[in-house]
């Protein structure tokens, strides 16, 4: 999508009226709404200003001072083929902040989401100091509960209350515990600020040009893979030259390219030594790249040029969460990536819909759609894009997608939390259902310990019937910006942080006693 600059100078000449400072940006595609409002699960998006009148190119974006206020102006922006504009929502008295003054406490941010989530913490977060007796059962070593011995709790629990002066988070019920476990808390203080800034910058109400996504490239440029620099820099992003700005953009980013670093011929994982890719793994892979990246067929737009077109490859994302309210064109990345090849996402679980109310009601349930799926086949021809709010061992046995093909299906798990207490019995079903389909199942986790535990209770649940296709360990392209738990302050995680593979165990041949 291409656009001009204007300067503030000449756009005085242009305009009767003064330049506002700060708006939000809108794109919609098919019933889907994209705004810059944060929610808890959701995933922010970009933000540009407008003017009085509408502009064929975008002016040059500018800061206003603490305190000014941004007002609700309309704007006609250039739509990307494919995308129906919609109506700017109302953004009256939205404050804008400048990128010096980005730390603000939570309770007294200038940002009413944020003071609300400072209310949220401070009814439902407990204080970590060992002194308190224990709320849960720890989750992991390095959790603060297990810090809380029986025996020397003498304290019932107790919410927090006292804001960290550092972070700028509630973090302790109390200052004098806050400062006498202030050596723990050290630990994760300064990460803690960098969530906080994070948070307010998503409200700052600048421009993010790294929200911004290239479009098809010629093939010959070859995408590098080995990380999130030779990447961006390969597939002609912006110079993003902050790491605030990086962390925001590899927050989206991730979800699509955690599974394109994996399946693309270029991958940075093989089975060399320290590769982390098995024999089996690149048995399985190859199948897929062999369909990802064809060979030219001499195709073209005319009669001559017909050739018959393969299936898509089907990428089933199952328990999706967050993923699945992602602006389409952060998925479309994906197409860029594999410019031959036709893909089709589908996600599957019951929170599937979440942050999508405007694509509510779903559609009924009738013989040629049973499940009453949501299917967006017009945001490109190479994409589309199908929603099930059910479970996948419904659908498995409903034989909703069979037959499996090794060549054109894989399983992708986001923070699936398998062996989690609180959700591995969810999977218990599923497990044995996806191991019959011996296609790849791609597993990523926020910790080193969250993917250690899964593959546990995998080995657990299942014992040798399944092979490792990628060991478990830090994926090249996580998001590098880290996230808070709100219900536990001292819990921080970070999206895509590891990642590993496998599938159901094949036997190459099958003997028999010879009575």
């Amino acid at each position: 999508m291409s656009s001009g600059y204007t300067c503030l100078r000449c756009l005085k000449g242009f305009l009767s009226g003064t330049l506002s400072r700060g708006a939000s940006r809108k794109h919609t595609t098919q019933q889907r709404w994209i705004t810059t409002s944060y929610k808890p699960s959701a995933l922010p998006i970009h933000s540009t200003r407008q003017s009085t009148e509408p502009l064929k190119g975008r002016a040059v974006s500018s800061l206003g001072y603490q305190g000014q206020y941004a007002k609700n102006e309309p704007v006609e922006i250039p739509t990307p083929g494919g995308l129906a504009s919609t109506p700017i929502p109302d953004l009256e008295g939205r404050p804008l902040l400048q990128p010096n003054n980005l730390f603000h406490s939570f309770s007294n941010s200038p940002s009413p989401e944020i003071r609300r989530r400072a209310a949220f913490m401070k009814q439902n977060a407990y204080c970590p100091h060992p002194n308190h007796h224990q709320t849960r059962l720890p989750s992991s070593p390095d959790d603060p509960e297990a810090k809380k011995v029986s025996g020397s709790a003498s304290l019932p629990p107790a919410h927090v209350k006292f804001e960290c002066p550092d972070c700028g988070i509630p973090v302790s019920c109390s200052e004098e515990h806050w400062a006498d476990d202030y050596e723990s808390h050290l630990e994760i203080c300064d990460t803690l600020r960098e969530i906080n800034e994070d948070d307010h910058d998503l409200r700052s109400g600048r421009f993010f040009p790294e929200f911004e996504y290239p479009g098809p490239q010629i093939e010959e440029a070859l995408v590098n893979m080995t990380n999130w620099d030779t990447y961006l820099y390969s597939r002609e992003f912006r110079a993003i030259n902050e790491a605030r700005s990086m962390r925001q953009a590899t927050r989206l980013l991730t979800y699509p390219m955690t599974i394109g670093s994996i399946l693309h011929e270029l991958s940075p994982y093989n089975i060399r030594r320290g590769g982390r890719l098995t024999t089996e793994g690149l048995k399985s892979l190859s199948a897929l790249r062999y369909t990802l990246h064809p060979p030219r067929s001499g195709a073209g737009l005319d009669i001559k040029g017909l050739r018959p077109n393969p299936p898509p490859v089907r990428i089933f994302i199952l328990g999706a969460r967050a993923e699945s309210s992602l602006p389409r064109e952060v998925w479309v990345q994906l197409t860029h990536i594999f410019p031959r090849a036709t893909i089709h996402l589908i996600f599957i679980g019951p929170e599937s819909m979440a942050n999508r109310d405007s694509e509510f009601p779903l559609p009924e349930q009738t013989p040629g759609n049973p499940f009453g799926a949501i299917v967006e086949a017009r945001i490109s021809h190479q994409i589309k894009i199908s929603t099930f709010v059910e479970y996948y061992h419904t659908l498995h046995s409903a034989g909703l997608f069979y037959p499996y093909d090794p060549y054109f299906d894989c399983f992708m798990l986001y923070h699936p939390g398998l062996g989690h207490p609180a959700s591995s019995h969810e999977w218990e079903e599923t497990l044995p259902q996806l191991l019959e389909t011996k296609v790849p199942i791609i597993c990523t986790g926020y910790t080193e310990w969250d993917m250690q535990r899964d593959r546990k209770w995998v080995e657990e649940k299942v014992g040798g019937e399944y092979d490792l296709l990628m060991e478990p360990g830090e994926n090249r392209f996580r998001s590098l910006r880290w996230d808070l738990n709100d219900l536990d302050p001292s819990d921080i995680s970070c999206g895509n942080w590891g990642v590993w593979a496998f599938r159901g165990k094949r036997y190459e041949t099958t003997r028999k006693d010879v009575e």
